[in-house]
């Protein structure tokens, strides 16, 4: 159970983190650039099925 549950928790925390990257007080390629990595990284979890 435990191993469902973590990526689930790692693909919500890094769809917060990608949000909060499009807040911060940075350049627009900057923000970009970390929302982008964040989002890759909720794919990357959700197309390993952690993520429903």
């Amino acid at each position: 159970m435990t191993t469902l549950i973590l990526p689930t928790v790692r693909a919500l925390a890094h769809r917060r983190m990608a949000l909060i990257a499009l807040h911060a007080n940075s350049s627009l390629s900057v923000r970009l650039k970390r929302y982008n990595h964040h989002m890759s990284i909720v794919r990357t979890l959700e197309a390993q099925g952690g993520a429903q």
